[in-house]
């Protein structure tokens, strides 16, 4: 699994947060889906970003930070489009480890858990933190064709559950794993 490739969700539209929240700074001044990028380079470093159309502010930002950016043009129409313009362009990859760009507190012991469990013949792997799950969530070859046929606003859980048998779950201390930030009281950690 040593070819596995980061994908990092970037292209939501911020509607609950009231601004662009990828763009939103940090306690420590960094952009929010800047500092998601950085943490999944460290873990992936065959990793990319998808971005919708339009955003080349923080298209800028990934791509000096080292991270490929790939623009989905159907990405208003949800998450499934983008998740599978993301396995598109990493096709040739053993298996995706799928990260969210507005959760930046994952810690490096947590995407090293579930690319662990990928190499270890993993189907599909999930941290969880507490008994509860979290992300990033990865997936191997086997899940290529439903990965590319994802559409609308059903991302990876729509195959999660549809495959829980394949599920292995990676307990890990990272509160991190759940820490999804959708107010700017949660971008505090």
């Amino acid at each position: 699994m040593n070819d596995c490739a980061g994908i990092l969700l970037a292209a939501g539209a911020s509607r609950r947060f009231g601004t662009d929240k990828r763009l939103h700074r940090l306690p420590d001044g960094t952009p929010m889906a800047l500092s998601s990028a950085r943490h999944l380079l460290a873990a992936c470093p065959r990793s990319l970003a998808i971005v919708r159309p339009g955003d080349d502010v923080l298209a800028t930002l990934l791509t000096r930070a080292g991270m490929p950016v790939i623009v989905c043009p159907d990405a208003e129409l949800g998450m499934g489009h983008t998740l599978a313009a993301g396995v598109a362009a990493a096709a040739e990859a053993s298996g995706w480890l799928v990260a969210l760009a507005d959760m930046p507190y994952i810690a490096g012991d947590s995407y090293q858990a579930v690319i662990a469990a990928l190499a270890d013949g993993a189907a599909i792997a999930r941290p969880t933190f507490e008994g509860r799950p979290g992300h990033p969530v990865g997936f191997s070859a086997a899940f290529k064709t439903e990965l590319l046929g994802l559409r609308g606003d059903r991302g990876g859980k729509a195959i999660i559950d549809a495959h829980r048998e394949a599920l292995r779950l990676c307990p890990v201390d990272d509160p991190g794993v759940e820490h999804d930030i959708d107010t700017p009281a949660a971008a505090r950690k």
